[in-house]
C-alpha cells in the first residue's frame, strides 16, 4: 500500500517547541515522532512512503534519506500549508495508479488498526474519545458498518466516534482534491472524505490505541507510550554503584556515575551522562548530549539534545527543548494545591492538559537562573532566561503572565 504521510506543518499549538524544529522531528523516545508513523505503516503493510514536508524539511529529508525500514520512500514539498487536502494534491505525482494511503505524521497509530484499515479498501481511521467536541466527529449508518460524513468539532457532538487522521482512498480520489476552503481558510482533507462517503463505500475501522500529537502534553504522552515497549538494554558506561531498574535503554556512549538510580521506562541516548547521585524515574527521556547531574531529580519528562540540569534540581512531568540549561537549585513544581488538572497557554489561552501532574515546557536555549522556582503550567519561548531566585507563576507567552 503506497502511503502519503503529512509532516509539512510547524505545529504552532507544540510552540515553543517547535521555534526551531519541525513537530514531526520532536523526539518521542528513541526517534522523531514521524518515524514512530512511518513505522508502524510499514509493519502494517506500507509499500512505499510519499512524506509531505514543509517547515523544517531539510531536517525530515534527512532522516528518511531514500529508504525507510526497506522501504523506498519519496519527500514531496508543498510550498504553503494549505491544509491537508492541498498536502495530498502536492503527493500526487509521486503515487501510482491505484489505492493509496493519508497519515498524519504527527499522530501514533497502533499496527493492528492500521492493517485492518489498509486491508478494507475506502477506510477511515476511528476512536472513541470521552470529549469528541475538539475533533472530526464521523456519522454512520445505523449498522455502523459505513462512514455517511464528518463534522469537523461540533459544538454538540452527535457521538463519541471521531476521525483518527487516517484514511485509505481509491485511486480516482486524486480527483477529489479540489475542494474549497473551510472556515479557517484551508483545504480540508475531510471534504474529500465526504465526496468519498457519497462515492464509495467507506468502512470506520476501529483503533485500539491511537494519540494525536498537537500540544505539549500530549508529546509527553507519546514518549509515555513509546518509552514502555521498550525492552531492557545497557550498552554505555554504567559505573558499578549505580542501580539500573527495570526496562532501561542506556546506548553506547553514555555514561551513568555513582550514585545513580534510574527506574524505568526510561532510555538515556549517546552521549548524555546522568550522575553522580541522581535520579531518574518514571517515563523519561534523556536525549543525545543531554545532562542529569549531580542530586537532579527527574521524573517522568523529556530532555531533548543538550538540555541540561547540572546541579541540585528537581524537574517532573516537563519537557525541556534542545539546549535548555537549569541553573543550580532549579524546581520545576508539577501539581495544583487544588488539585485540579495543570493549565498550559496554548496560543494565548490558557487550556487544560487533563493532567493532574504537569510541569513546564521550555523552549529550545531557554536558560534560568540559579534557584529559579517554575510553577505547574509555565511556557518559556525559546531563548528565554530568568534571573536568580525568580519565581515564574505563569509563562512569558501568557496574557496574566506574572514573575
Amino acid at each position: 500500500m503506497q502511503t502519503v504521510l503529512l509532516a509539512a506543518g510547524r505545529g504552532t499549538r507544540m510552540a515553543p517547541l517547535t521555534s526551531s524544529t519541525a513537530k514531526p522531528m520532536l523526539p518521542v523516545a528513541d526517534k522523531p515522532l514521524v518515524a514512530h508513523t512511518a513505522d508502524a505503516a510499514v509493519a502494517a503493510g506500507a509499500t512505499r512512503l510519499v512524506v509531505v514536508v514543509g517547515y523544517g524539511e531539510d531536517a525530515v529529508r534527512e532522516y528518511f534519506g531514500d529508504e525507510f525500514a526497506g522501504v523506498p520512500v519519496t519527500c514531496v514539498t508543498q510550498p504553503e500549508q494549505r491544509g491537508t487536502a492541498d498536502a495530498v494534491r502536492t503527493a500526487v505525482p509521486a503515487l501510482d495508479d491505484g489505492r493509496f494511503a493519508v497519515l498524519n505524521g504527527d499522530a501514533l497509530y497502533d499496527v493492528q488498526g492500521l492493517t485492518a484499515l489498509y486491508e478494507n479498501g475506502t477506510a477511515v481511521g476511528s476512536v472513541r474519545v470521552d470529549d469528541p467536541s475538539s475533533y472530526g466527529v464521523l456519522h454512520t449508518d445505523d449498522a455502523g458498518t459505513h462512514v455517511t460524513g464528518v463534522t469537523e468539532k461540533p459544538p454538540d457532538p452527535s457521538s463519541n466516534l471521531v476521525n483518527a487522521g487516517a484514511y485509505t482512498f481509491p485511486g480516482e480520489a486524486t480527483d477529489w482534491l479540489d475542494v474549497d476552503e473551510s472556515e479557517r481558510g484551508e483545504l480540508e482533507l475531510t471534504d474529500v472524505l465526504e465526496r468519498a462517503c457519497r462515492t464509495v463505500d467507506v468502512t470506520p475501522v476501529s483503533f485500539d490505541k491511537w494519540l494525536d500529537v498537537g500540544r505539549p502534553w500530549e508529546l509527553l504522552e507519546a514518549n509515555e507510550w513509546k518509552l514502555a515497549e521498550l525492552d531492557r538494554r545497557v550498552d554505555g558506561d554504567v559505573h558499578p554503584d549505580a542501580d539500573i531498574r527495570g526496562d532501561v535503554v542506556v546506548e553506547a556512549g553514555a555514561a551513568v556515575d555513582a550514585g545513580v538510580v534510574v527506574q524505568g521506562p526510561a532510555l538515556v541516548r549517546e552521549g548524555a551522562s546522568v550522575g553522580p547521585n541522581a535520579y531518574v524515574r518514571g517515563a523519561t527521556l534523556v536525549g543525545r548530549d543531554a545532562k542529569v547531574g549531580h542530586s537532579v531529580e527527574v521524573k517522568n519528562s523529556v530532555f531533548s539534545s543538550g538540555a541540561t540540569a547540572g546541579h541540585l534540581s528537581y524537574v517532573g512531568d516537563s519537557v525541556l527543548g534542545e539546549d535548555v540549561n537549569l541553573g543550580a537549585g532549579t524546581t520545576v513544581a508539577n501539581l495544583r494545591h487544588d488539585d485540579a488538572p495543570v493549565e498550559l497557554p496554548v496560543k494565548g489561552e490558557r487550556v487544560s492538559t487533563g493532567r493532574r501532574k504537569f510541569g513546564v515546557v521550555l523552549g529550545d536555549g531557554a536558560k534560568t537562573g540559579i534557584n529559579t522556582s517554575l510553577n505547574a503550567g509555565v511556557k518559556l519561548p525559546a531563548g528565554a532566561s530568568t534571573t536568580p531566585d525568580e519565581t515564574v507563576l505563569f509563562g512569558s507567552d501568557d496574557p496574566r503572565a506574572e514573575r
